[in-house]
């Protein structure tokens, strides 16, 4: 028996194992059906424990971290809640979580990769990132000697630096613009010859990687949330978390209810938020003036079939926009509580839920899951010493031709794909 099968949600049927998009032209994500109805973690490292939900067939050994969840007591103390789990994604030794990149976007960028290497493929990888996404790439391409291309926003690029000494396979290119021009021009580039795109909501390892946060959840605490909490851009952590949830249900051992989802955004730029109550909440100068802006996605899989309304709908889920003052206020009391520096986006997460409580959005038995997207930067880098990873080239989205600039020195580089 194959252990899974990649089927569209909106015709229903299968596909190649490696496709992105149905090929009948239905706009829909496509999901995995495992032959595995139940969940066994595996004696393996990193995200691999959770090997037999990932669609993969093998393993990258080295490099791989995975989610920590761990009962939390200072925190839900502080907020009034008896059954709070946290959910970490970084580095904090002490727990023994060792995400080199401090970032949860290890989880999809891991089992993208090993899905590459299965497909023998040699072209240059495409990533567009907002900076979050971009390290977690380099970190596996450093490991793989995988070609890529990533192409960030100009103000973005601080946030990428590396524990690695050789980034020889990684090229960068910075955009003028925001994560969207990122994203056009990465995607225009992706559709030449000799690079291929990583896919981004569409690719289901990217969603299976990233849905093993509920899956430790889960296990570790023994029984499927009443809430999940996380901070969001495209809200592709959302369906995630949605789609595992379902397959634990399917399992028969960890509940019947499916966890009530709630995503957090950061105003002035939450479009989530918008398309969710149709108010404008998405200001002209966005990403500008946001208190991270990895969580601005202009054009989320928000109306897909499969997509974050599909998600919302099916599990009574709700979204957030927080405030600043609220996401710093949130992030001090975390770090002060639970004793570990966090990623500015993981703060908006606290946000949502200190607000949910205020709200009676959650009571204080329920259980909860929050996902600490990002965490142990500043812990990190007392044991490592880390570099950031300088661009290659620099443009505008504005210009004509910088689409045909990066694709030369990309092939001066890498050499041109037969």
């Amino acid at each position: 028996m194959n252990k899974y099968t990649v089927r569209c949600l909106h015709c229903g049927e299968a596909h190649e194992p490696y496709s992105l998009n149905c090929r009948n032209g239905d706009d829909a994500l496509l999901r995995v059906e495992y032959s595995a109805r139940q969940l066994h973690p595996a004696d393996m490292p990193g995200i691999w424990r959770y090997k037999e939900w990932l669609p993969v067939q093998g393993i990258i050994e080295e490099g791989s971290g995975k989610t920590v969840t761990y009962k939390s007591e200072k925190l839900a103390s502080e907020l009034g809640l008896n059954d709070l789990w946290i959910a970490f994604n970084g580095y904090w030794p002490q727990r023994d979580a060792r995400m080199m990149t401090c970032t949860f976007k290890d989880l999809e960028s891991f089992p993208t990769m090993q899905r590459l290497k299965e497909q023998d493929e040699v072209r240059i990888m495409v990533v567009a990132s907002a900076g979050n996404t971009a390290r977690a790439f380099s970190h596996v391409c450093s490991i793989t000697g995988q070609p890529l291309l990533l192409v960030v926003p100009q103000e973005s690029s601080h946030r990428l630096w590396t524990t690695h000494e050789d980034t020889s396979a990684v090229f960068l290119a910075t955009v003028e613009g925001d994560y969207f021009d990122a994203i056009s021009l990465a995607g225009k580039i992706a559709s030449r010859e000799g690079f291929v795109n990583e896919g981004g909501a569409r690719n289901v390892a990217r969603r299976d990687g990233m849905g093993t946060v509920m899956l430790d959840a889960v296990l570790t605490a023994g029984s499927l949330p009443d809430h999940y909490f996380q901070a969001v851009g495209s809200g592709t952590g959302g369906i995630s978390a949605w789609e595992a949830s379902m397959r634990l249900i399917e399992d028969g051992r960890f509940g019947s209810k499916l966890p009530r989802l709630h995503l957090a955004q950061s105003l002035p730029c939450a479009p989530l938020y918008s398309l969710k109550y149709g108010t404008d909440a998405v200001a002209p100068e966005c990403p500008g003036g946001m208190y991270d802006d990895v969580l601005f996605n202009r054009k989320p899989p928000y109306a897909i079939k499969g997509g974050v309304r599909d998600a919302l709908e099916a599990t009574g889920g709700t979204v957030y926009a927080i405030r600043n003052k609220e996401a710093a206020e949130s992030q001090s009391v975390f770090e002060k509580e639970e004793g570990i520096d966090i990623n500015p986006a993981a703060a908006v997460a606290v946000a949502a839920l200190v607000k949910a409580v205020q709200e009676g959005n959650v009571q204080p038995d329920d259980r909860i899951v929050l996902n600490i997207t990002g965490g142990g930067q500043k812990r990190l880098m007392q044991d490592y010493p880390v570099k950031i990873i300088e661009p290659s080239v620099k443009v505008s989205a504005k210009d004509p031709n910088a689409e045909d600039m990066i694709v030369t020195m990309v092939q001066n580089v890498f050499g041109v794909y037969k």
